[in-house]
């Protein structure tokens, strides 16, 4: 029998059968977890199953490569909060499944996890001004936990270690306005608060770090296993675009640049 008992978020529920539900946790030590919840569409159980829950999570099975039986009590809610707060709700739903999504199951990653908890606890109690700035960074932190850290310390042509002003498609590194030249139309504006964690930015800002994180979201995580960025991914895009002044023709994410072969790498 495989059994392990610890606090766990709450990543995703889908309705299973006669009342019951999947689940997808993520906890500390057992990373991705998946889980049948008997009763977990009932009306009493399903507040305590809602994506972003913090709960405190009971997993077993007889062998680990089966689908557990979960059980759980509540630790923290953050949707119930935020029900009036159609941007935060997306934030929150976002995160989850992106972490969902692009963390392989039963793989630990304790300081993604620990950040993850900070920020929906950030969303839930803190709700205004919006912490967009502060979900970006995580996105960012994402992108690092997996392998696919943005290089913002310094221009790829110059080696300048500030007026650092874009990032390249291609590798990920940032760009100052003195090494942009030819290639500016062609690369990425990163905003400021990517890089200064005192900084909030404003609709314009996030729109341009939805953009950038985006950008290597689709290409690096999701795009090499031939899927698109999770549809709660996508409607925060649009959320943000509509406060930015946007049109449809910059949402693209999924477009790939025609780079110049002497482009910055």
């Amino acid at each position: 029998m495989m059994e392990w008992e610890a606090a766990a978020l709450v990543l995703s529920v889908r309705p299973y059968g006669e009342g019951s539900a999947l689940v997808h946790l993520l906890s500390e030590e057992q990373g991705i977890s998946h889980g049948m919840v008997r009763g977990g569409g009932s009306r009493k159980q399903a507040p305590l199953w809602q994506t972003g829950n913090l709960v405190m999570a009971r997993w077993r099975a007889r062998l680990s490569d089966q689908l557990g039986a979960v059980t759980a009590e509540p630790v923290q809610s953050v949707g119930a909060r935020l029900l009036d707060l159609p941007l935060q709700l997306a934030m929150v739903s976002s995160a989850c499944a992106l972490a969902d999504g692009a963390l392989p199951q039963g793989e630990a990653h304790p300081e993604l996890f620990m950040r993850l908890i900070r920020l929906l606890t950030l969303i839930g109690v803190a709700p205004e001004p919006p912490p967009v700035a502060a979900y970006l960074r995580w996105e960012r932190e994402l992108l690092a936990e997996l392998g696919y850290g943005l290089d913002l310390s310094a221009c790829a042509v110059t080696g300048a270690c500030d007026n650092l002003h874009f990032v390249s498609p291609k590798s990920g590194r940032a760009v100052s306005e003195e090494g942009a030249g030819v290639w500016r139309d062609r690369l990425l504006p990163l905003p400021v608060f990517l890089a200064n964690e005192t900084e909030d930015g404003n609709p314009e800002d996030w729109f341009a770090g939805m953009t950038l994180t985006g950008h290597f979201l689709s290409r690096w995580v999701f795009g090499v296993r031939h899927q698109p960025l999770p549809a709660a991914r996508e409607r925060l895009f649009e959320r943000v675009r509509r406060l930015a002044g946007k049109d449809d023709a910059t949402a693209d994410l999924n477009t790939e640049p025609e780079l110049d072969p002497d482009e910055p790498r």
